[in-house]
């Protein structure tokens, strides 16, 4: 219960930090309302179904019986986040809520563009490979079901950060425009976050 309560309190952490998909979700959210967000997010959330899927159909049965394999696997997890904790300090803390040329779309359509830019985007993949074995649970299930029982968490979660975000884009909105120091603190958030897992992994 502690590991899955740390996945969920990291998650929720990531999930709040600024990124590609919550920011599209915000966007559509202030200029065209809650419901073109949560349309998005659906998609999104979709997307991370197959990923999940697919992570505990091919990744589990490789090192269920191999712990060479597994140890190699959270070593390649923990260097993964330590770079994306990386690639963070070196971007810009400023986020972009710029509302021009984003062109209006139904929500069926905003749920399609959510989902192919999750289910093709490889990065998702890498990125739960990196996170799912490090906070395996328990012995008494099968590597496969313990993957999919992360999986699940990390869509829930996620899906209730990013409805926060939509149905409060426009206060959200004026806070980043008001407030400079705001994406310098979600910044360090993540950064702290992805070293945190790291070592997590590795001890």
């Amino acid at each position: 219960m502690e590991v899955l309560i740390s996945f969920v309190f990291a998650v929720t952490l990531l999930a709040i930090s600024p990124g590609p998909d919550n920011v599209f979700v915000l966007m559509q959210s202030v200029i065209y309302g809650k419901k073109y967000g949560l349309a998005t997010i659906l998609g999104l959330m979709t997307g991370c179904i197959i990923h999940t899927i697919f992570l505990a159909l091919g990744i589990s049965s490789i090192i269920k019986d191999n712990n060479n394999i597994f140890l190699g696997i959270k070593l390649f997890g923990a260097v993964y986040l330590l770079y994306l904790a990386y690639k963070v300090y070196g971007s810009s803390s400023v986020i972009s809520v710029s509302t021009d040329k984003i062109e209006k779309k139904t929500p069926f359509q905003l749920f399609k563009i959510g989902f192919i830019m999750n289910v093709l985007n490889p990065k998702v993949t890498i990125f739960f490979l990196a996170l799912f074995p490090g906070f395996l649970f328990t012995e008494k299930l099968s590597i496969s079901l313990q993957f999919l029982i992360l999986g699940a968490l990390f869509i829930v979660v996620s899906f209730v950060v990013f409805s926060c975000i939509a149905l409060l884009g426009g206060t959200i909105s004026e806070k980043i425009k008001t407030s400079k120091k705001i994406g310098i603190w979600l910044q360090w958030i993540q950064i702290l976050v992805f070293i945190g897992i790291a070592v997590f992994i590795l001890i």
